[in-house]
């Protein structure tokens, strides 16, 4: 784990980057464009890349070296912003949205290989640790990226955002490079990677689809919780605004400070659960998690006082974090030759429903509060939770077969307990 620790270490300043790069950004275009539409196109450009690029990633992941992907993926995005900050004035606004489609399929890409790496680098037994580990630095990175982008940009400048940006993927590529890990179950292409072609990834999710039903619904809940995510996102700056009109700022720091230690937490509770029993925790978890983060995050909006508030947004923390580092645990169980194009599924399904849930959030929050926006759109995602975990309570011991993933080699993965 010394050298995966390395890694997630990378990750972290590879994410803080694309963070503290998300804010800059947006507000570099509107400063450039001085419009509006401008920003909401720059944004539209970059998710739109990273919904289509999903599809893409996984077939680039199930048949090239992942280490190499992410390398590269990196030191794309470093590129892309050294040449904005070397382009005249005059020809930075095709750069920018340049820049849009680079940084959404890379980010894309990396977090695809990577995920899908994750067993092959450390084992299947500690994959929900590693996983963890993962979560949690991206936790620390996004309120770390978030929270000084303003500070950055305010006092040295969009030069010095950039560049600072740049040094984090540079750095990243250059840790993971050093790293003597493996990305891939065997050496070079492995005999469905040769295989691999539209065909090929179309016979993939056929089986998957056959085999592991409920995994395939957990990636469409995904998509729905994607609609909860961006809701809670949209409404938090609105609902800041109600709770202190001269000070929004200070509710939406303490509320992602304390949703990044309840994240921390889960991350320790369940490594250590995991190193006691030996079982990683399954579907009927996904479920349960998903509902307590959904209504967590409902009642945040609903006017308690501070101090509830944020105890709630710890439980919301703590659950989102459980809740994803079972999801990410559950599909890394497919074979590694499928696993790229899972993931690859899941990663285009949660970046289109986020992607949703951010227009019809802003498009319901001129009409109704932000509590009703909430409940809405988290509804749907408790409401979808509880109907997969009817389903995996009822269903017949007969039905477990169904849950299992037979290798293209033989032998059978065996199904996780939730």
């Amino acid at each position: 784990m010394k050298h995966f620790r390395l890694l997630v270490l990378g990750n972290g300043l590879s994410a803080y980057g694309s963070y503290l790069n998300m804010v800059a950004l947006n507000v570099f275009v509107y400063d450039v464009t001085g419009s509006a539409l401008a920003a909401g196109l720059f944004m539209a450009v970059r998710l739109g890349t990273s919904v289509g690029s999903g599809f893409v990633s996984g077939r680039l992941v199930s048949t090239y070296d992942r280490k190499r992907l992410i390398i590269g993926a990196d030191l794309c995005q470093a590129v892309a912003l050294l040449a904005l900050l070397l382009a005249p004035e005059a020809g930075r606004l095709p750069l920018l949205y340049g820049l849009a489609v680079v940084t959404g399929f890379c980010s894309t890409l990396s977090q695809v290989a990577l995920r899908s790496s994750v067993p092959e680098i450390v084992g299947p037994e500690r994959r929900a640790h590693a996983n963890g580990l993962l979560v949690t630095g991206r936790s620390l990175a996004m309120i770390a990226g978030f929270s000084s982008a303003g500070v950055v940009v305010a006092q040295l400048g969009y030069t010095a955002a950039f560049l600072l940006d740049a040094c984090t993927f540079l750095a990243s590529a250059t840790i993971l490079m050093l790293l003597p890990i493996r990305t891939r179950a065997s050496a070079g292409k492995d005999a469905d990677a040769e295989e691999s072609g539209d065909g090929a990834g179309r016979r993939s999710l056929r089986l998957l689809w056959a085999t592991v039903p409920v995994l395939m619904a957990m990636i469409a809940l995904r998509a729905v919780d994607g609609l909860g995510s961006s809701s809670h996102n949209v409404a938090l700056p609105v609902y800041s605004s109600i709770l202190d009109p001269e000070h929004p700022a200070t509710f939406i720091s303490q509320f992602w400070a304390t949703w990044a230690v309840g994240t921390i937490l889960a991350q320790q509770v369940l490594a250590r659960y995991t190193r006691r029993s030996g079982r990683t925790l399954g579907e009927r978890a996904f479920a349960i998690g998903a509902c307590v983060m959904s209504a967590a995050f409902i009642v945040v909006f609903t006017g308690l006082p501070t101090g509830l508030t944020l105890a709630v947004a710890l439980v919301a923390g703590a659950a989102d974090g459980l809740t994803e580092v079972v999801y990410v645990s559950r599909l890394q169980t497919v074979p590694d030759s499928e696993r790229g194009r899972i993931f690859g599924l899941s990663a285009s399904v949660e970046n289109a429903g986020f992607g949703l849930g951010m227009l019809v959030s802003g498009f319901l929050l001129d009409r109704y509060s932000p509590l009703q926006v909430v409940a809405s759109l988290h509804g749907l995602a408790i409401a979808g939770c509880l109907t997969l975990l009817a389903y995996l309570v009822l269903r017949r011991p007969s039905a477990e077969p169904d849950a299992r993933v037979r290798p293209p080699g033989g032998g059978v993965l065996r199904k996780e307990r939730g």
